[in-house]
């Protein structure tokens, strides 16, 4: 390859390949090539982390732009740059000289910039007897035109990357929070299932993601959660179907009861009163108790209450129960009012609503009127314990925590 005049570095500095490259590269430029500075300033701060170039380099970048009289760079008006290094060091935001002459090298190794150094180092130039520029000792910004086109694509490619990073991120935003409340709806409809495990693989799907992942690492993400959430949907599709096949055959056998037109005239007077001892029946029927929840996911849920149990641990529902006594002492809750809770929701279950009372004692104003509220919800059967544990996991979730 004809390579032509290389200028070698003033003084003690070294001449490196880069260096070499660079100015090849300044030699080969198209005479008619040219583009908008500042245009392709911006390109080169989409780019940097492709090129390696960090922020300070490119502040030094933009101060030797300012220094270039035209907006369009050009090689038929000239490329080089002559700033002294007091001058640069103002545009460069008052940089110290030494930082300066760091990042100028960072500029130069990654292809952006080179120098052409007059016989005593100085920058300046040299102009002809009608005052145009002849010849100038400085920094030729002739590699960043030459590699104009390379970055502009490569800013496109960072540009793309970065909202196909966004749009994978809004899709697995939307997937967990469908497994969340899918989660959320099968504990409180009380679907058969170990849900616990279930919500434990959704929590681990999340917490495994590092705070910058790749387009890589979220579309893994999202197909195991998108699996996770199909999954998910079809238990509760199954829960639907199983409950209609119910419906319709109960359906099916009153029609053929009602059908039978004898044994309504006949016999109505004793229907009517068994049917009336079936609803006195039914009213002094006790009432089912309310299913418990894993100890696991109330401790999972409220971690507070943990250091009130015996010798500063929880290891059973018994010591659960003594830790939820202390702290309804604690929190001002009534006997009588713990001891209806008791009643309604059952020994567990009173026990873990104090263990969310605790949790959210922040934001309840009376702990006692909050029991009784929620205790005269269950005996009308408004009240699911499920969803105010599930709220409290996503609150104490390590990811949410750091998001918030």
């Amino acid at each position: 390859m004809q390579v032509g005049s290389v200028t070698t570095p003033f003084g003690r500095r070294p001449m490196t390949l880069a260096m070499v490259a660079n100015q090849v590269l300044g030699q080969e430029l198209e005479p008619e090539k040219s583009a908008d500075k500042w245009k392709l300033y911006r390109a080169l701060c989409e780019a940097k982390s492709r090129l390696g170039v960090t922020d300070r380099a490119l502040a030094v970048m933009n101060a030797l732009l300012s220094f270039y009289p035209k907006n369009e760079l050009s090689a038929n008006n000239g490329l080089v740059v002559f700033p002294s290094n007091t001058q640069l060091s103002l545009r460069a935001h008052g940089m110290a000289e030494q930082t300066l002459r760091r990042h100028l090298a960072v500029l130069i190794e990654a292809g952006l910039l080179s120098r052409k150094d007059s016989a005593n180092g100085k920058r300046y130039a040299r102009r002809d007897r009608a005052g145009a520029i002849d010849e100038a000792f400085g920094f030729s910004l002739a590699p960043l035109l030459a590699r104009a086109d390379d970055i502009e694509r490569l800013a496109d490619e960072v540009v793309a990357e970065r909202l196909h990073i966004q749009r994978l991120r809004e899709r697995l935003t939307i997937c967990s929070r469908d497994v969340s409340k899918l989660i959320e709806t099968a504990l409180e409809e009380g679907v058969p299932g170990d849900w616990m495990t279930t919500h434990v693989h959704y929590r681990a799907l999340l917490t495994v993601l590092p705070r910058k992942p790749t387009a890589v690492e979220l579309t893994v993400a999202l197909e195991q959660l998108g699996a996770l959430r199909d999954e998910t949907a079809n238990q509760l599709e199954m829960r639907i179907n199983r409950q209609k096949i119910s419906g319709n055959a109960l359906q099916n056998e009153r029609h053929i009861q009602n059908s039978n037109p004898d044994s309504i005239s006949e016999s109505e007077p004793a229907i009517r009163k068994k049917q009336g001892e079936n609803s006195i029946n039914h009213r002094q029927q006790p009432r089912e108790p309310i299913k418990a929840f894993p100890l696991n996911m109330v401790l999972t849920a409220c971690p507070e209450i943990i250091m009130y149990g015996p010798g500063g641990g929880i290891s059973s529902w018994r010591d659960l129960m003594n830790a939820a006594v202390v702290v309804r002492s604690m929190l001002g809750v009534s006997p009588s009012a713990y001891q209806q809770a008791c009643e309604i929701l059952g020994p567990e279950n009173a026990a873990a609503v104090m263990a969310c009372i605790l949790e959210r004692g922040g934001l309840i104003n009376s702990a006692g009127g909050y029991l009784r509220n929620l205790t005269g919800k269950a005996e009308k059967g408004e009240f699911s314990l499920g969803p105010m544990l599930m709220a409290l996991m996503r609150a104490n979730a390590p990811g949410d925590r750091k998001a918030g």
